[in-house]
């Protein structure tokens, strides 16, 4: 069997894959993933119904399996077997506790259908992996709160919470998620808040009560990164002059703290960030860094740090 045949028969085999991941799949997704033409595409649809599976579906629009259809087991290759134990200790380490034990059974299912010899591979490998993070789970207040959440966004319906802020002050509020994100240590919603009409971030840990309901969202929304890139609020302008040296330390938090631009000059890094947390989360975030870093502007940053510091100082008197 020559290398055009092989190509063909390993392209064909994933595309029954990619039939039987998703409830459709365009000619044209599968043309730009295997990097060949659509035309080339409708040939391998046709070499698949040729073979006796039921594909709904016609050239220029989409493709799918006849509802019912059932397949045999996947086969997995060696380095994907290996990636799944790398996944699992992913999952054991940052998953939420709701989505901890639906993890565990997909994966058992996943472990039944491998050969022994990749079962065995599995067994040999899996105690040699470890992921080390200081990621400490939070209570779960609400049995499986994350995939009902998911629910939310698949059914796009509104969701009820009672919601407990930093100063223990209760609220109930009819929100509509956009998405779930986990940062620094704890997992998020954005979500549009029909009380302030407008998009709030709620932490997951501090709802205290949920509720979905059969109201259709108002509206449609787009990716999460588009809602985690551009935050709503006022913000403000903080331009910084930071030491080169401390640069690498500073990692991702710059960038979660509203970082816009970067400029390297002789006397150090030029920093520019719009921020809304301009009272409290960023004069707090400074100050960990303060002896090698000046503030440019805005000038009542610099008391509101002289303040601070000056708190910190009578602590250690």
């Amino acid at each position: 069997m020559n290398d055009h045949y092989l190509k063909k028969l390993d392209r064909v085999t994933a595309i029954l894959t990619q039939l039987q991941s998703k409830p459709i799949v365009r000619a044209q997704d599968l043309a730009e993933k295997f990097e060949v033409s659509v035309r080339t595409i409708y040939r391998d649809i046709k070499t698949l119904e040729n073979a006796g599976i039921p594909i709904i579906g016609e050239a220029g629009s989409g493709y799918s399996l006849m509802d019912g259809y059932k397949l045999p087991p996947v086969m997995f290759t060696k380095e994907e077997v290996l990636s799944f134990i790398t996944a699992e200790k992913l999952m054991q380490r940052f998953s939420h506790e709701s989505l901890g034990s639906h993890y565990q059974t997909a994966m058992e299912k996943v472990r039944s259908v491998l050969k022994n010899s990749d079962k065995n591979l599995l067994k040999n490998i899996e105690k040699q992996i470890d992921i080390y993070n200081y990621y400490t789970k939070t209570e779960d207040r609400i049995k499986n709160i994350i995939p009902i959440i998911l629910e939310s966004i698949a059914e796009k319906v509104q969701i009820t919470i009672d919601y407990s802020t930093v100063n223990e002050e209760i609220s109930t509020r009819t929100i509509e998620v956009v998405g779930v994100f986990f940062e620094f240590n704890y997992w998020y919603i954005i979500a549009y808040c029909t009380l302030r009409n407008d998009f709030r971030q709620f932490r997951i840990d501090r709802i205290l009560k949920l509720t979905k309901t059969q109201t259709p969202f108002l509206q449609e929304y787009g990716q999460i990164t588009d809602y985690r890139k551009n935050p709503n609020g006022n913000k403000t302008i903080v331009k910084l002059l930071v030491d080169k040296k401390i640069m690498g330390h500073l990692g991702n938090s710059k960038i979660y703290y509203g970082l816009t631009e970067e400029i390297e000059t002789e006397k150090g890094f030029e920093l520019t960030f719009e921020t809304e947390w301009i009272t409290e989360g960023f004069p707090r975030w400074l100050i960990t860094f303060a002896d090698y870093a000046k503030i440019i502007e805005p000038e009542f940053l610099k008391n509101t740090m002289k303040e601070l510091i000056a708190k910190v100082s009578k602590n250690y008197q």
